[in-house]
């Protein structure tokens, strides 16, 4: 027998990879889901493969997010579907070029989608989930969110506005009964690696993650309550540490006067504008 539903999870980027996994992992949870993606074929045959494996209720929806057409859908359906009660940002481009051998084009196009196509269905999800006092929003950032200098450096910066953004999410809605989480994984075996332009052969196998490890990895982080998850991450304290760091920086990031060590030191009376002193 079909257990109760647990509400409606909308996925994104859910025809492959992490997004699939996550489809499956959520409909064994209890939830039905909206897939979304940009290939139909692939849609329609994980969609048929998990309704058929758990009986969930499982809907399609065809969109590429780096269209605004496409877009503007999507947000249309999260904001009029009432089920809908969990958000999974996961679609996204990557890149691993540097940028002097990459090409604008392509990096805005990254940009449209890790960043403003994340961000409007957010926009689109948050009302309607705090009005009806109940809704989860999980974002699919990466570990180059904390380290944008390894590979190319608009990706890490747009999963670095992903953390943040998901910081203050947080802020915002934790007293409104929403849960907000950052998942950050490393290098994980999808098909996203060789898209990105990339080789998971050229990587050791030590530091390349199976995508069903990651996905539960994430999960298990959203039932502990956890804000970040990094499922490479062995100690927690390492993290804990580094956000207690960040966090000791906050009463002091805006001040009336400058630093004692970026005031100049004090000019003789008697020295000459551009003048040297130096072996006075």
């Amino acid at each position: 027998m079909t257990q109760s539903s647990q509400g409606t999870a909308l996925i994104t980027g859910a025809s492959s990879g992490i997004g699939a996994i996550y489809a499956d992992r959520l409909a064994r949870r209890g939830y039905d889901l909206v897939l979304v993606a940009r290939r139909q074929d692939e849609l329609t045959n994980v969609a048929g493969e998990i309704a058929r494996v758990t009986g969930r209720r499982v809907t399609t929806l065809r969109a590429d997010l780096g269209a605004r057409e496409d877009l503007l859908k999507i947000e249309g359906f999260l904001r009029s579907d009432p089920s809908i009660n969990m958000l999974v940002n996961n679609a996204g481009v990557g890149a691993v070029q540097p940028l002097l051998v990459s090409d604008v084009e392509d990096m805005e196009r990254m940009i449209r989608i890790n960043v403003i196509a994340l961000t409007r269905l957010v926009y689109a999800a948050a009302p309607s989930f705090v009005e009806r006092e109940r809704g989860t929003i999980i974002n699919v950032a990466s570990a180059l969110a904390l380290a944008p200098e390894i590979l190319n450096g608009v990706y890490g910066a747009t999963k670095a506005f992903v953390l943040a953004l998901t910081f203050s999410l947080h802020k915002e809605l934790a007293e409104k009964s929403i849960r907000v989480q950052a998942v950050l994984p490393g290098a994980v075996e999808t098909p996203f690696w060789e898209a990105s332009g990339g080789s998971l052969k050229h990587l050791p196998d030590s530091i390349v993650m199976k995508a069903d490890d990651a996905v539960d990895a994430a999960l298990a982080g959203l039932d502990m309550g956890e804000l970040v998850t990094l499922p490479s991450i062995p100690d927690a304290d390492d993290w804990n540490a580094y956000e207690a760091a960040r966090q000791k920086l906050m009463p002091n990031l805006s001040r009336s006067i400058p630093a004692p060590r970026y005031r100049p030191a004090a000019i003789p009376q008697n020295a000459t504008p551009g003048a040297s002193h130096a072996g006075i």
